[in-house]
């Protein structure tokens, strides 16, 4: 626990997740959505009032701050990075954060839909929280605690040390990009401009929580060039690229090799879009594992796979292409142990133990460590989200900020 301290971070993530900030994914603007320099802007204005006069958002909507340093050792330079968009999956909105003081252990209903329920049965990680404050939504739509949460402890880290100069840091850089929800996270990102040596993203979920690596991810599109003709006289001519599009699919393994029927360290390839006319159509693919090297295997197999499907209609080609998305930052941080080593000291002295899980996902952290700022993942406490039912505890937010302030002091005390 920090003493005599009045935390921010509540009020703030109570008044950041009412600006609507949705990336979209099928835009190919910079950001993708011009709402969310709204929040970029006011993110700006409020580090400079805190007292970080190089606060500023750029024209594609990141936000660049700096801590100076305030000892007299040489300690790279870290920097907290957290994304200000929400993700497109669910109503973003009109957003409603409700404060549950004292959460009671029961069943939370959402006033504006009582047919959204945050049971405990579906969310054990409530049973945790008794007594504690819960935030959620009003049943309409997200919260956006994915990532506002994130931006909320990374402004309320500021504000301490600001306000706190006895706390011994390094320079300390602050970043906010745009569209992470979207891949696009570090699309304009000026890392020269950042000019940090190590990051930490604050997307995480479970107090205590600490990733260090994530799944490699390629996309694939296959398109299938069927042969068109008048349906009313068709017969022997026609070859229909939807219909053959609809046999990949069906051909994809039933009970093995998907999201839905995956776990832990396993791998997959998940259709996610089709599109396309009887003359030509797509697929897009996501494939996905914790070894690199696994991808390429993941893709010959679902080149076979549609191949087979292929040699029954002798007509019709098919183009199979690949499109490297990111890859494993376990990679890149393997390379720099103390990274995660001074994090787990900063979880020890808030009194958490570092539970360390791979990512069945990416953040923005997988990019950045392959751009040259290697970058694990620190929890904000963030749960059930892109959904109505998402929810967050202002108690695991000020617990990361703790961690935060613990991890500056550990990189300061270690060079």
């Amino acid at each position: 626990m920090i003493e005599n301290y009045q935390h921010t971070v509540t009020e703030r993530f109570m008044r950041y997740v009412q600006i609507d900030t949705q990336s979209d994914p099928n835009s190919n603007t910079h950001p993708t959505t011009e709402k969310q320099k709204q929040l970029s802007n006011l993110l700006a204005e409020e580090l400079k009032a805190i007292g970080l006069q190089d606060g500023h958002a750029d024209d594609y909507g990141y936000v660049y701050a700096t801590i100076p340093s305030n000892t007299n050792k040489k300690v790279p330079v870290i920097c907290f990075c957290s994304h200000v968009d929400t993700a497109p999956d669910c109503n973003g909105f009109n957003i409603k954060p409700i404060l549950h003081k004292n959460y009671n252990g029961e069943d939370i209903v959402l006033p504006d839909d009582t047919t959204q329920i945050i049971s405990v049965k579906d969310y054990p990680y409530l049973k945790k929280h008794i007594g504690n404050d819960i935030i959620t939504a009003s049943g309409l739509t997200l919260l956006g605690a994915d990532d506002k949460s994130g931006v909320a402890i990374i402004m309320d880290v500021a504000n301490y040390l600001v306000t706190n100069t006895h706390i011994k840091h390094g320079e300390i850089k602050i970043l906010f990009t745009p569209d992470e929800e979207v891949g696009k996270g570090t699309a304009k990102i000026n890392l020269e401009k950042l000019n940090a040596d190590f990051a930490y993203t604050l997307d995480g979920g479970e107090a205590g929580a600490f990733e260090d690596e994530t799944f490699s991810a390629d996309g694939v599109r296959i398109t299938i060039h069927g042969v068109i003709a008048h349906p009313g006289y068709a017969k022997n001519k026609l070859v229909n690229a939807l219909k053959i599009a609809g046999e990949i699919l069906a051909a994809l393994p039933a009970k093995e090799w998907s999201p839905e029927t995956t776990e832990k360290r396993e791998g997959f390839v998940h259709p996610v879009a089709i599109n396309g006319l009887a003359e030509k159509a797509s697929i897009d693919f996501i494939v996905r594992d914790f070894d690199t090297a696994n991808l390429l295997k993941h893709e010959e197999r679902l080149q076979s796979i549609a191949e087979k499907v292929l040699k029954h209609h002798s007509k019709a080609t098919m183009e199979f292409k690949v499109t490297e998305q990111y890859r494993n930052m376990k990679e890149v941080l393997e390379h720099h142990p103390q990274v995660s080593n001074y994090a787990k000291q900063a979880y020890e002295r808030a009194g958490l133990k570092l539970v360390n899980e791979p990512i069945r996902g990416g953040t923005d952290g997988s990019r950045l460590s392959f751009m040259g700022l290697p970058c694990p993942n620190i929890f904000t406490g963030m749960q059930a989200i892109h959904s109505k039912h998402e929810w967050i505890s202002v108690q695991d937010m000020e617990k990361a900020v703790e961690v935060l302030v613990n991890l500056v002091q550990v990189w300061e005390e270690e060079s």
